[in-house]
């Protein structure tokens, strides 16, 4: 007979309840101002993703993501845009997202 196989959990970073409240008020903030319209959480070993679109069909207009393994280093938050660069690094979630200050504000005044 053959051992069953293992179902232990796999091991997964997550956002905790408070940095998701932060992340989806930025969200609905720029759902409002009309520069965002969708958005998907992919959890994994050692990253959280929050990805955000413009159209669901396209690749993500920006990424926010938690490193728990980079905490010690350059912070474990970071915003990466679609090309890949990293706009902004940091150790509080609240500081790297101030990264979309500049852009709600022009979206805000585009009205």
């Amino acid at each position: 007979m053959s051992a069953a196989p293992s179902l232990a959990p796999v091991p997964q970073v997550t956002f905790d309840r408070p940095e998701l409240n932060r992340i989806l008020a930025l969200y609905g903030r720029m759902v409002a101002a009309g520069e965002w319209r969708d958005y998907a959480l992919d959890f994994r070993a050692e990253t959280a993703v929050f990805s955000i679109f413009r159209r669901a069909s396209e690749m993500p207009l920006f990424r926010i993501e938690k490193r728990p393994d980079l905490r010690q280093k350059q912070g474990q938050y970071s915003v990466i845009a679609a090309g890949g660069v990293i706009l902004k690094r940091g150790h509080e979630l609240a500081q790297v997202l101030k990264v979309f200050d500049r852009k709600l504000l022009k979206a805000l005044t585009r009205e």
